[in-house]
């Protein structure tokens, strides 16, 4: 435990921010999350009404230096390319219906 009056006041405020910041980071993870069930789920139009939300959390979060900016810029490229690969295989598979009646 610190003894000098600047000290204390430092590790209030570091608990502060880490809670802070953990907060965030568990809302991006969530929101994260909601993308990738939608894709797994084959629901294409709500994955990307939530990877809206999500990339905006991540560029918030990204800003604020809570997460780093190339770890944003990574996860936001990971989950729309899942998306542009459910977006493939779907129209993969009207394709082959069409074209076996």
């Amino acid at each position: 435990m610190p003894n000098i009056k600047s000290a204390k006041k430092r590790l209030r405020q570091n608990e502060k921010r880490r809670l802070h910041n953990r907060a965030i980071k568990r809302t991006v993870r969530t929101q994260c999350r909601k993308v990738r069930e939608a894709v797994a789920a084959g629901n294409l139009t709500v994955a990307e009404a939530e990877i809206r939300k999500a990339a905006e959390l991540l560029d918030r979060a990204a800003a604020k230096r809570i997460i780093h900016p190339n770890a944003s810029a990574r996860t936001k490229s990971r989950l729309s390319a899942a998306i542009v690969k459910a977006k493939r295989a779907g129209s993969a598979i009207r394709q082959e219906t069409v074209s076996a009646t």
